[in-house]
């Protein structure tokens, strides 16, 4: 088996925020699947992840995409939009053709994308039923552009109701916890053709319940708005966490 070489692109959800160790380090989905990858092949594998909370799809793409595929991967995963769709008069097209961007480079590269949707928030936050049906748009109009074409690998979480429920999300209701990264890293070792630990699939993992009312508009909603009127980002400032080749052992 040719020696794996595995990259991760993208914003918050692929970075791992919500997912946060005892050191304060954050893990996330992307971690967990080049862990399960090692131990599902019985192979050392390389992993490297550039992604960084807070961007919107496009300057992903354009920040991120070429250094991935200098790294010369064999497989590159791609997801962003959530924070897109949360902005005012959202182009869902517009986001839309960020997937193709990266379908052709990787065809051009000789890369094997693996693709996926974020899970869907929507019945806990303001708003929901607006960023329900962006997303709704947005997945339909991502997967028109991915027809036709079974080598891409699908990793499709936002349609998976059980990871709709409060127990995957983290306290500010937007970045699943460490639940939710274990059972979407288990979606993607399945979509990979491996078996992920059946536990991932609905881990028990017990996790405090988040502040309701007044005190989540304070403590969450409050601080998005200003980064949105001070046009300023949570990755302002941030690098990526493994910007070149790790080295994954299978346990």
């Amino acid at each position: 088996m040719a020696a794996v070489r595995f990259v991760a692109i993208g914003d918050s959800f692929t970075e791992g925020v919500g997912d946060e160790l005892p050191d304060g380090r954050v893990r996330g989905w992307a971690d967990l699947v080049a862990q399960g990858w090692a131990d599902a092949v019985a192979e050392p594998i390389q992993y490297a992840n550039l992604a960084i909370r807070g961007r919107l799809i496009w300057p992903i793409v354009e920040e991120q995409l070429e250094p991935a595929l200098a790294l010369r991967p064999t497989h590159l995963s791609f997801n962003g939009g959530g924070n897109d769709i949360l902005r005012p008069n959202a182009d869902i097209e517009h986001i839309a053709d960020a997937f193709s961007r990266v379908l052709r480079r990787c065809d051009e590269e000789g890369v094997t994308l693996i693709l996926l949707s974020g899970a869907n928030p929507s019945a806990q936050l303001p708003m929901g039923p607006l960023f329900q049906r962006r997303g709704d748009a947005l997945s339909a109009a991502v997967l028109r552009r991915v027809e036709n074409r079974p080598d891409v690998v699908r990793a499709l979480n936002w349609p998976d109701a059980e990871l709709s429920r409060p127990r995957y999300w983290s306290q500010d209701r937007l970045h699943m916890n460490a639940n939710g990264h274990h059972r979407v890293a288990a979606r993607v070792l399945h979509a990979l053709g491996l078996e992920p630990p059946e536990e991932w699939w609905t881990p028990s993992t017990d996790h405090p319940a988040g502040p309701v009312g007044l005190a989540y508009y304070r403590q969450f909603v409050g601080p998005w708005v200003r980064r949105r009127v001070t046009r300023t980002s949570s990755g302002d400032g941030r690098v990526a966490k493994f910007p070149a080749w790790v080295e994954t052992m299978p346990r």
